[in-house]
């Protein structure tokens, strides 16, 4: 069972940045995916940043120029680095990961608000 606990949401003025985080009880070297996803009230949750052990990257055209996914490499953690935030950006941030037999696991969340 792979426990991920997020961190480092908050409330910040338009323009404004924040880094989340990820604590991953599990080696990345076990994974296959690692990813964030964002919550709006009363929606689905969506994907807008994925990153695999080998450092391939994608991000949603939403977010795409202001947030930047990341690992760490001394420790079992994923980051998102956001900047340039947007009301639009508020939601509820989720970690997700994907083990070698492409079981899912996520985070509790953490709330974003953004506003102006």
């Amino acid at each position: 069972q792979v426990q991920l606990v997020e961190s480092g949401g908050g409330s910040v003025q338009v323009g404004g940045s924040l880094t989340l985080s990820c604590t991953i009880s599990e080696s990345i070297s076990q994974l296959v995916l690692m990813a964030w996803y964002r919550q709006f009230p009363g929606k689905q949750r969506e994907s807008i940043a994925t990153l695999t052990p080998g450092g391939g990257k994608w991000h949603d055209n939403s977010v795409k120029g202001r947030f930047t996914i990341s690992r760490a490499h001394d420790k079992d953690a994923l980051f998102l680095q956001m900047n340039n935030l947007r009301p639009e950006d508020t939601a509820v941030y989720y970690c997700k990961v994907n083990d070698l037999q492409w079981r899912e696991y996520w985070g509790r969340g953490t709330q974003v608000t953004v506003s102006s």
